[in-house]
């Protein structure tokens, strides 16, 4: 009787799993269907239709697509890169000493992520005009801490927290340096970590569109800003609007899949105390 009822169980978790799979996956396949479509196919036909390349054509050889893609890595990569920097001592400090209204810090740290991002972007703007931060790299890289930094500093810090202080003490009495013992020790055992939470982040990081768009305008275009121009100003081009999202996306997803064992792993060992 249990045996049939955890049977039971498992179909319909399996099936419940198909219905999810086929409903994430649904949209990312329509949206490739429609880029081989042209404008007059795509309110004509569903899944039988003429394909067609003049739309890849028309975005990755007519227009600035690759340019954009740059923008978006160098914006998105560069972003990653100073939060892992400063984001790593910060997570050590947390997890490892204490002072007055650590947590209140930490919380408040974490609270940057939430934040509404048109809270901060309009008072950004005019801060920006002022300091000849705004449409440069370095703006955006800056700005886009507030979405990198706290997922990394929160990620690693319970990475951090994970490693008994014994191993540092028992390393120091050894004849370790600090530097030694963060570098050689503490850094291999927290990098499923890093690469978990700098993944999330360049993914996050890739797909802003409010900070872009206010603070940048031609001489920096993320991919997700530049997509809207793909909406034409008299008509609407939807083949060349799917290629432009679907060649987007493939950067995000090959990063993905090739880390993926570090990506399960830093998310659910980090995440585990005790």
């Amino acid at each position: 009787m249990k045996t049939q009822k955890f049977r039971l169980s498992r179909i319909v978790m399996n099936f419940l799993l198909l219905v999810y799979a086929v409903f994430a996956i649904f949209p990312l396949i329509w949206m490739l269907l429609i880029s081989f479509k042209s404008d007059t196919e795509v309110f004509t036909t569903t899944f039988l239709c003429h394909p067609t390349l003049s739309n890849y054509a028309a975005v990755l050889l007519e227009s600035n697509y690759v340019q954009y893609m740059k923008d978006s890595l160098i914006v998105a990569g560069g972003s990653v890169l100073v939060s892992v920097v400063v984001g790593i001592p910060a997570a050590y400090a947390l997890a490892r000493y204490n002072f007055n209204r650590k947590e209140d810090l930490a919380f408040q740290i974490l609270s940057f992520k939430f934040a509404p991002e048109i809270l901060v972007v309009l008072p950004l703007f005019m801060i920006y005009q002022k300091i000849g931060l705004y449409d440069t790299y370095l703006g955006l890289i800056w700005v886009y801490q507030l979405i990198c930094m706290p997922l990394l500093i929160w990620v690693v810090r319970g990475y951090f927290e994970d490693i008994s202080v014994e191993i540092e003490y028992a390393a120091q009495v050894d004849g370790y340096t600090w530097y030694q013992i963060f570098f050689k020790m503490l850094m291999p055992l927290v990098k499923p970590g890093i690469v978990a939470a700098a993944l999330l982040s360049f993914i996050f990081a890739w797909n802003s569109f409010t900070f872009p768009l206010i603070l940048a305008s031609s001489k920096v275009q993320p991919i997700t800003v530049a997509i809207t121009k793909y909406l034409g100003t008299d008509t609407a081009h939807y083949g060349q609007l799917a290629v432009a999202a679907t060649v987007s996306a493939i950067p995000a997803i090959v990063f993905a899949l090739c880390i993926q064992k570090h990506l399960v792993r830093g998310l659910s060992f980090g995440a585990v105390k005790g």
